[in-house]
């Protein structure tokens, strides 16, 4: 059997060969982006809550991270030695997957991802049973730079109310 390293294993399954001898079959792997992601939901969860704001995966927590944005980035910038001071990108991609995982626990679907796609930490979405594709983290950047017009309370309740 062929053996990559981690990057190895990523540049392989992005280039579409696989990792394995003819003879044994192929395992389809969950992406590594949707891997990521899942972590980083959990990661920021605990920082959010060790920060004093409720992120129990509820929806009724996406309006505590409505107050962080207000606190942290009000007008889409973040402020001065504030908790988005510092790797803003890795925070808002957490903060999406955060999101995605919460709408998750509420409604059945899955994450989509694509390890080969150069912005695949942007473009990583949710598909849902009935067919609806969602992009969390698209949303919480909208979120950072436009303000409570792009709220994440109402998105959350919107994606699970059952009229949706």
């Amino acid at each position: 059997m062929a053996k990559f390293s981690f990057f190895g294993r990523r540049l392989a399954l992005a280039l579409g060969i696989c990792a394995c001898s003819p003879t044994t079959p192929a395992r389809t792997e969950e992406p590594v982006i949707v891997a990521d992601a899942k972590k980083s939901a959990e990661w920021i969860a605990q920082a959010l809550s060790q920060s004093g704001y409720k992120a129990d995966f509820t929806i009724a927590s996406l309006s505590e991270l409505d107050r962080f944005f207000d606190e942290h980035a009000p007008n889409g910038a973040p402020i001065e030695s504030g908790l988005l001071s510092d790797r803003l990108g890795n925070k808002i991609f957490s903060i999406g997957a955060y999101v995605g995982e919460t709408v998750l626990r509420a409604r059945k679907g899955a994450w989509v991802g694509d390890d080969s796609d150069r912005e695949a930490e942007i473009n990583i979405s949710i598909r849902f049973e009935d067919g609806t594709i969602i992009w969390p983290v698209q949303r919480v950047m909208k979120r950072f730079k436009n303000g409570r017009e792009d709220g994440l309370k109402e998105y959350g309740a919107v994606l699970t109310s059952s009229e949706y």
